[in-house]
């Protein structure tokens, strides 16, 4: 599928802000199965300073700073992507969730896409017993590593309820469990947290999912916004695979990778520090418009 994105993010201060410094992790990433053209990213204002970087994991950082007072900022973020759709066989190269734990231990590598580097609490992320506690039966150290982790993803599709009221992107982990109740970041988070306490390497993976689904196919949960979900490894054969637990799928066509990190403070989408605003509101708006794999741009 070729798919058309654009993300428009609006935040008003009041009052203004000054000396303000943001970092925006909008720009995909390259990602197995998807290609990324005619990507652009335009602030208004116009930044007085704009720097791009590759992240300290796998994420694409602009940073901009606005010196002049600012009463409002939009940032427009849009791509074309050529997505094609994994064909991950579950039945080969299984590796058991003990199997796939102790493999990550001998992983020599510790960059950015290394296990090593998802295998252990993170900022947003501690160890949580009662998460543990309540995964362990799912996740049985002789099972297979990826069967037990996406029938865990759809246990938490059925028993939590998403809900858009229930939670604020700085919610602890632990509360949302309590609740049983969020949105795709407390769930992601969720399911992280069970997944490492089996020993098992997991990531936190943001970017988008296709608005309008393929026709007799229902609605993707999430798709009016930034979506989340997780990569989990499963072993050096397998390698990083995707799983929704919003909407109890594995991730594949319909999800588009912008970036992955250890928990959302790794790649919120904005973030910065400034002075002044007492008070701010944002507005977000997402697209994505599957095109005609035939059609061409200049």
């Amino acid at each position: 599928m070729r798919y058309r994105v654009s993300h428009i993010i609006r935040v008003d201060y009041d009052p203004p802000v000054r000396l303000a410094h943001f970092n925006l992790r909008l720009a995909p990433i390259a990602w197995p199965g998807q290609q990324v053209r005619d990507y652009r990213l335009i602030v208004d204002p116009v930044p007085d300073v704009r720097q791009e970087r590759v992240g300290a994991y796998p994420f694409n950082l602009t940073r901009i700073e606005m010196l002049k007072p600012v009463a409002s900022l939009e940032v427009r973020s849009t791509f074309i992507a050529d997505v094609s759709e994994a064909e991950l066989d579950l039945l080969g190269a299984r590796m058991s969730v003990t199997e796939v734990a102790q493999a990550a231990l001998f992983v020599m590598d510790v960059g950015p896409m290394s296990p090593v580097t998802y295998l252990f609490p993170s900022r947003l992320l501690p160890l949580v017993p009662q998460i543990a506690a309540w995964a362990r039966p799912h996740l049985a150290p002789d099972a297979d590593c990826l069967s037990a982790a996406l029938a865990l993803a759809r246990h938490i599709q059925a028993s939590f309820h998403y809900d858009t009221k229930a939670t604020e992107a700085d919610t602890p982990v632990a509360e949302a469990f309590s609740i049983r109740r969020g949105v795709c970041q407390d769930f992601a988070h969720i399911l992280i947290v069970a997944l490492r306490a089996a020993g098992l390497p997991a990531a936190y993976v943001s970017g988008y999912l296709r608005t309008d689904p393929p026709p007799g196919q229902a609605r993707l949960v999430g798709a009016d916004a930034m979506h989340a979900w997780v990569a989990l490894w499963c072993g050096p054969l397998r390698g990083w695979v995707g799983i929704d637990p919003t909407n109890g799928v594995l991730a594949n066509g319909d999800h588009l990778v912008v970036g992955m990190g250890r928990d959302y403070s790794d790649i919120s989408p904005i973030d910065g520090v400034f002075v002044g605003g007492h008070s701010q509101k944002t507005f977000n708006s997402v697209d994505v418009s599957p095109m005609d794999s035939r059609t061409t741009t200049a």
